[in-house]
């Protein structure tokens, strides 16, 4: 398998001589066959800027850096597969910061790219291909022109069309899960927030976040239009904003309303949870799903990434069990990072957490950071580091009755043939 790498021009080359490398956490790795996976349809190719390509030299067997003014090529997955390591480089300035993306590592192979990666949910509803940009612009000017003073229509219109945010063209188009942000503020400070960064973060956010308060009868609008299918989503809590549990009382209205006119579809709440006063409020007053984003089950990582503002990881496992409780289909969005999430206490600590807590789904989702930053705020790993496939068969192994995926599913999905879902893990 060859070394990927790119020119100043943004050209890819595969390195005749030299065999390809990754990395786990800031340990430099060869790459294993059985972590490869033909690069999946809808990823894409991109430059790691500030870097250096490295790469094992067939000839002689050392380790080398590519000679020349070439960068490091990662890949970034489309939903549904999850990252198994990084793309093999080092820093050519270690002041520098990558964009806050995704990075997987890539390979030449036979005929074609390979990524290190894993399938681990069906990939066809959170494909790029299968959202028409003439069909998306259509119905974007549609549904703006018919509720002209619906400034969430018109903020989630550049979602869709400047951002090209999945989950905002699903509003616009009518189908799967649909998004309804609805909170400018948050009670967390993210290191990886992608809506909001402070100016000496040294990262750029690569989405704005919306700057009002929405009204309920925006919020109803939207909620109403989407509902339309049984198999319909509609998510509070989107890139594009804060927190919305801190915008509980307009949600709780929103959903009481929304309910008074249809059953149709599910209500959905993305969150960290850490206000579990409002979460009980939203869950009582119609949630059917809620996926609570974490990244750890140890608190001092935890703390360390989100900066909770006064709330603790303990809150956010109250949360959860209310809502279990309460009937509500739990999940977490898993913010993972190989070297990180495979260390061996932090499997161990989200096993008792997802038991804890009765969630019905892990859905693994690719941290888009900065490595060198993240491994920089983070605690030094304690135990023995397992690996990103030794970890997703350990969950399967002692989590049995928990599905490992990467997006929220409606009830159906639990309940019946999940041949495919079983087929990817």
């Amino acid at each position: 398998m060859n070394l990927v790498y790119s020119d100043l021009q943004g050209n890819v080359f595969d390195h005749p001589d030299f065999l390809a490398l990754g990395r786990n956490a800031e340990m430099i790795t060869e790459i294993l066959d059985e972590e490869l996976i033909p690069l999946p349809e809808g990823s894409t190719l991109v430059s790691l800027p500030f870097t250096r390509p490295v790469g094992i030299d067939a000839a002689t067997g050392d380790m080398k850096l590519v000679e020349g003014d070439y960068h490091a090529v990662g890949a970034l997955l489309p939903q549904g597969f999850t990252r198994l390591l990084l793309p093999g480089y080092v820093k050519s300035d270690k002041t520098k910061a990558l964009p806050l993306f995704g990075y997987t590592a890539v390979v030449w192979k036979e005929d074609g790219f390979y990524v290190a990666a894993r399938l681990t949910d069906n990939p066809y509803y959170w494909n790029p291909i299968h959202c028409d940009p003439n069909e998306l612009e259509v119905e974007v000017k549609r549904l703006v022109a018919k509720y002209p003073d619906n400034r969430l229509y018109a903020h989630l219109s550049n979602c869709a069309l400047g951002y090209e945010c999945l989950t905002a063209s699903n509003t616009f188009l009518q189908r799967w899960e649909g998004a309804v942000p609805v909170s400018y503020s948050c009670n967390a400070g993210c290191f990886g927030c992608i809506s909001e960064q402070p100016d000496e973060s040294g990262f750029v956010a690569p989405q704005t976040r919306m700057n009002f308060k929405p009204k309920v009868e925006e919020i109803t609008q939207i909620m109403l239009e989407h509902l339309r299918t049984p198999e319909s989503i509609i998510s509070f809590g989107q890139g594009c904003e804060g927190e919305p549990s801190t915008q509980a009382v307009i949600i709780i209205d929103a959903i009481k309303q929304v309910r008074e006119q249809t059953q149709m579809g599910y209500i959905n709440i993305n969150t960290n949870a850490g206000l579990t006063d409002h979460i009980r409020g939203i869950v009582d007053a119609g949630l059917d799903l809620m996926r609570v984003s974490t990244i750890s089950a140890l608190d001092d990582h935890y703390n360390a990434y989100y900066k909770p503002r006064a709330y603790t990881l303990k809150n956010v496992e109250k949360s959860l069990r209310y809502a279990t409780d309460k009937g509500v289909i739990t999940s977490i969005n898993y913010l993972v990072f190989p070297g990180v999430t495979d260390r061996e206490e932090e499997i161990e600590a989200m096993i008792e957490f997802v038991r804890r807590t009765g969630l019905k789904l892990i859905q693994l989702r690719n941290l888009n950071i900065d490595p060198e930053s993240y491994l920089g705020i983070i605690p030094k790993a304690r135990g023995e580091l397992l690996g990103m496939k030794q970890m997703i068969e350990i969950f399967q192994e002692e989590l049995p009755d928990v599905i490992l995926g990467s997006y929220s599913h409606t009830p159906k999905f639990y309940t019946s043939d999940r041949s495919t879902a079983a087929m990817v893990l």
